[in-house]
């Protein structure tokens, strides 16, 4: 899997990939899923959308994710969602997420990388989704790089989504765009 860690880092790293992976086949889902654990995390993304496409019978072409940040924290969530799943593990970097004001602000100081709270990645059709609302179109990157090889899907091996973040009513998306904010699903070290 793609992974700029070094050697130490990155067989700490394999290890709790396996661990989520074995938790998951020996008892049940868990209730929170590490995105960072799947070398294809949109494999997981897109078995999500099929489920809800199957038990609403809709074409899965039809659906996209809504993003509700989880306002407690990834080891706080117990139950594992009726729709849709928890993600955790995403890092934010180029800006932070304030969890008092539920938006993106810029970042502190000295802090380049923030850890995001949970996700709840939420199925809905996309006739539904607000369109007008303040919201930044994030992407999530597998690495820093933020690049990879064209892959036959259009987008680069290392793009995993677009993820919808509210953010301050002062910026626009232009402004978060020049800051290079993104959301990455592993750290370098």
């Amino acid at each position: 899997y793609p992974s700029l860690k070094p050697l130490g880092s990155w067989m700490g790293d394999l290890v709790e990939r396996c661990s989520q992976m074995r938790g998951w086949v020996e008892d049940a889902m868990p209730p929170t899923m590490w995105l960072g654990g799947f070398t294809y995390p949109t494999s997981l993304l897109t078995a999500v959308l099929q489920v809800k496409a199957r038990k609403d019978t809709v074409a899965i072409n039809k659906l996209t994710y809504t993003f509700p940040i989880v306002d407690r924290p990834a080891n706080g969530i117990k139950a594992a969602p009726e729709d849709g799943v928890f993600v955790r593990g995403l890092f934010l970097e180029g800006a932070r997420w304030d969890t008092a004001a539920a938006e993106l602000r810029d970042s502190l100081p000295k802090v380049l990388y923030q850890q995001m709270p949970a996700i709840h990645m939420i199925p809905a059709k996309m006739s539904d989704i607000d369109d007008k609302a303040h919201i930044y179109d994030c992407p999530v990157y597998k690495t820093s790089e933020r690049r990879g090889m064209l892959s036959t899907t259009g987008h680069s091996t290392n793009f995993v989504m677009m993820c919808r973040v509210p953010m301050a009513a002062e910026h626009t998306e232009k402004y978060w765009v020049k800051a290079g904010v993104a959301m990455l699903t592993q750290l370098d070290a």
